[in-house]
């Protein structure tokens, strides 16, 4: 899991499209048919692995083609709260 509080913007995207890059490679998935599978152009793919920029949108694209579109959604989940106390101090 990333440690988002101590990385910048560019690091967080990086690791992503690093680890994007290692699935489409472990599957032997070229960019080419990553492209076609999931609707991205190939110079966004390209772009992203390169650079890790790429739009929202692309980005789910290329989870759901690679069947991991469940990790962007567990992303911002509601907090478990284990007392009263995390609650009130969560709506103030």
């Amino acid at each position: 899991m990333l440690t988002i509080d101590k990385l910048t913007q560019p690091e967080i995207s990086e690791q992503l499209s690093s680890r994007v890059r290692a699935i489409r490679r472990k599957r032997h998935i070229s960019q080419a048919r990553l492209a076609e599978r999931s609707g991205v152009s190939l110079g966004s793919i390209k772009r992203f692995e390169r650079t890790g920029e790429i739009s929202l949108t692309s980005f789910i694209k290329i989870l759901m083609a690679l069947g991991r579109e469940h990790e962007i959604t567990n992303l911002l989940t509601s907090p478990e709260y284990t007392s009263i106390e995390e609650v009130l101090a969560d709506v103030t």
